[in-house]
């Protein structure tokens, strides 16, 4: 494992993260608690120290899930990074930007995003109790709230560094014009950002920014929530209410068939999987501090924490951006 420091704080990160949306289950066809506790255990076995969550994966479930794994272990070892700023259990009475409705076994809840001084005191609250913790090494809002100044938020943020119930601040899903504006306030360390082989998008404005600022880039969906795992192209079969049923529509999936099969074949010559490759070339990606990779089970965790067991050659990488470029 490889770790890194998020900005221009004193955070060392583990460059593969564990991103703990999936083993919240809502939106992802449910969760085996088993399975998502021992692949957090396995994940910290294997050389991860970081592990990303938010109070909305699994309504709370993801972080309580984490709380409990992490009892067994020395939590001065881990950091802890978590969100704020989506609401769904009606307490913003109102308030706040409507964002979508949710499911939640067969039910629809409406979730707002809403990012005000005394919500943000509440949820951290929450969190440091689902967690069970004292602190929380990276708090980050988990999308813009437009009916909230960001000037109010990154208040907020700020309060809670000096009380010492947050290391560092963050944003998450912000544009450079949001950043900008925030940076008037408080020091970011960090942005968390959508960053894939398919979608390149940030490497145009807000990598130049954030490189400029110090300022680092956390990359979400490196595998496009399992579309590059080439699993879905065979045999395996989503749920009903798995939101990837829709989330997979956006892309030309014949293109992104053909560009599975071409990595596949470097990463059979260099006995690794497809998943490994993948997660390895984001991670030498310009301006990408650390990735997120999820697991569900132990399996998928340990393959994720070997990732930074091998390099990519020069002409490997030239190979692998041939191949994404002929998606274009």
């Amino acid at each position: 494992m490889e770790y890194r420091k998020l900005g221009n704080t004193e955070l060392e990160l583990s460059t593969i993260t564990y991103g703990a949306f999936a083993i919240g289950g809502n939106m992802w066809g449910g969760n085996e608690k088993k399975d998502s506790i021992d692949s957090i255990h396995a994940s910290i076995d294997h050389g991860v120290t970081t592990i990303d969550t938010a109070p909305f994966y699994g309504f709370g479930l993801s972080e309580e899930m984490i709380g409990e794994a992490l009892k067994s272990k020395d939590r001065s070892k881990v950091q802890l990074l978590t969100k704020f700023g989506l609401v769904w259990d009606g307490s913003n009475q109102g308030k706040g930007e409507f964002f979508f409705n949710a499911e939640d076994n067969g039910k629809k809840i409406p979730v707002y995003k809403y990012a005000s001084k005394s919500n943000i005191i509440k949820e951290v609250e929450e969190s440091l109790k689902r967690l069970q913790t004292d602190y929380i090494d990276l708090l980050q809002i988990h999308w813009p709230d437009s009916t909230t100044p960001i000037q109010e938020t990154m208040e907020a943020l700020e309060t809670l560094i000096q009380q010492g119930k947050i290391r560092a601040a963050g944003v998450s899903n912000y544009s450079a014009d949001q950043i900008k504006e925030a940076q008037k306030t408080i020091q970011l360390a960090s942005n968390q950002v959508p960053f894939s082989m398919l979608n390149q998008a940030i490497q145009t404005d807000l990598v130049p920014l954030t490189i400029q600022e110090n300022i680092g880039i956390i990359a979400y969906s490196p595998m496009e929530r399992g579309l590059l795992t080439g699993k879905y192209f065979t045999h395996s079969k989503l749920k009903d209410n798995d939101h990837r049923n829709g989330y997979f529509g956006q892309f030309d999936l014949q293109k992104v068939k053909t560009l599975v099969e071409e990595l596949s074949s470097l990463a059979n010559t260099k006995h690794i999987s497809i998943s490994q490759l993948v997660l390895r070339w984001t991670t030498l990606q310009k301006g990408i501090t650390i990735v997120l990779a999820g697991a569900r089970n132990a399996e998928q965790a340990i393959s994720n924490a070997k990732t930074l067991d091998f390099d990519l050659s020069v002409s490997e990488l030239d190979f692998i951006n041939q191949a994404i470029s002929k998606l274009k």
